[in-house]
């Protein structure tokens, strides 16, 4: 949208520029830089600028809260910035990944469940709902609806495999492994 022009073109040079950047993506309400030198950031102005609620350093990502319009704004600083749909620049070799083990791991499991939470949320919303069905005396013998949500709430469940390809990406894992994987966690259930 043409509207975050500036605010993106800002924020770009106020991060120390595109060549700062190894890497975007965004959440609800924040863009989440990984930047090769977070010193090059102006935390003061962007703190400051209109269209930034703040500026938050975690998991050795460099954080512009945005607000609720943040789709907008990511896709203007992509287009600004020349940076890549998907959020990744090349990386130099010298780069390496940054923050300690811990918080490698939890930007690791961050980023396999974030685009699962809200299915995974209302999945549990529904078995919640069976689960207040079936202590009301509500069953499968009884209610027809009782029998589609605990479908539908299950149903959820059966596409975690996909959950298992995104961790390969991440992990840059071979399929083949992924599969054998699969296969023996399949043989060893039964």
């Amino acid at each position: 949208m043409a509207k975050y022009t500036e605010l993106a073109q800002d924020i770009l040079a106020h991060v120390g520029g595109k060549e700062n950047v190894n890497s975007l993506k965004h959440c609800v309400t924040r863009l989440r830089f990984d930047l090769k030198d977070e010193s090059k950031a102006d935390d003061d102005y962007l703190k400051q600028r209109d269209g930034v609620v703040t500026v938050v350093k975690s998991g050795g990502q460099y954080q512009v809260v945005i607000g609720n319009h943040v789709p907008d704004v990511y896709d203007e600083v992509l287009k600004v910035g020349g940076i890549a749909a998907g959020g990744s620049l090349d990386i130099d070799e010298g780069d390496g990944p940054k923050g300690n083990l811990f918080d490698r791991f939890v930007s690791l499991v961050s980023s396999i469940f974030q685009p699962f939470l809200g299915p995974l949320a209302a999945a549990g919303i529904i078995k919640g709902i069976v689960a207040i069905m079936a202590a009301c005396g509500l069953s499968a013998d009884k209610s027809s609806m009782y029998v589609i949500l605990n479908a539908t709430g299950d149903g959820f469940f059966q596409f975690l495999p996909i959950v298992a390809l995104r961790s390969m990406n991440l992990l840059r894992l071979q399929l083949q492994l992924l599969l054998f994987i699969q296969i023996f966690q399949h043989l060893y259930q039964h």
